[in-house]
């Protein structure tokens, strides 16, 4: 069991607090939390007012565009910052993950109770083209590129994204050395395992 609890009486809490329903499981010895994406944010503050998870860890997204229903799974982690033993043992963490639609990427932002979050909301738009209502890092302006530069367009941990690279050069160990096209170098040959000499060598002096 989780140092937080069971995932579905951690769950019934949750869903007392939010008046919304929560399903929860065990990831990897995790507390995981289902929750509606327009039930995130108040899922998030109720996580840290009645669960005592006040420490926003990360925030991501997973594509799970080709899944049924198709959309985006938003992610954050977050920990009680009273527990622990300073090492990171013993944390009182959980997850809380909602499935944005496809049809509306949206959901609202969790700057409003932590502004630390605002970096994360930041990359997940950028690389997933989530968007976060009502973001607000306290400059004004907006989810600007955090890590892409200006001018990129795309999404590149999309399923979707096509890498440039991979679009003009194909995947490398495609083929074996020895066994590419006629018309490559003559210098390449088939490699041979480690340790076993190569036959030009001829035959070892006794």
């Amino acid at each position: 069991m989780s140092a937080i609890g069971d995932p579905d009486d951690v769950a019934l809490r949750l869903s007392a607090a939010i008046d919304a329903g929560v399903s929860g499981s065990d990831a990897n010895g995790t507390v995981c939390l289902d929750v509606a994406p327009d039930r995130w944010l108040d899922a998030l503050l109720a996580a840290r007012d009645h669960l005592g998870l006040d420490l926003f860890d990360w925030l991501s997204a997973v594509d799970q565009l080709d899944a049924d229903p198709a959309g985006l799974d938003v992610v954050a982690h977050l920990v009680d910052s009273t527990s622990g033993n300073g090492a990171g043992q013993g944390l009182v963490r959980a997850m809380l993950r909602a499935r944005v639609p496809a049809s509306d990427l949206r959901v609202a932002s969790a700057t409003g109770g932590w502004r630390g979050a605002a970096w994360h909301e930041r990359e997940t738009h950028e690389m997933f083209g989530l968007d976060f209502d009502g973001f607000d890092d306290g400059t004004g302006r907006g989810l600007r590129p955090l890590l892409l530069p200006d001018g990129f367009e795309g999404t590149p941990l999309r399923k979707s994204f096509v890498l440039a690279a991979r679009a003009s050069k194909a995947w490398p160990g495609a083929k074996e050395p020895g066994e590419s096209d006629a018309h490559a170098s003559p210098s390449r040959r088939k490699t041979l395992p480690p340790g076993v000499p190569d036959p030009a060598w001829g035959p070892r002096d006794a």
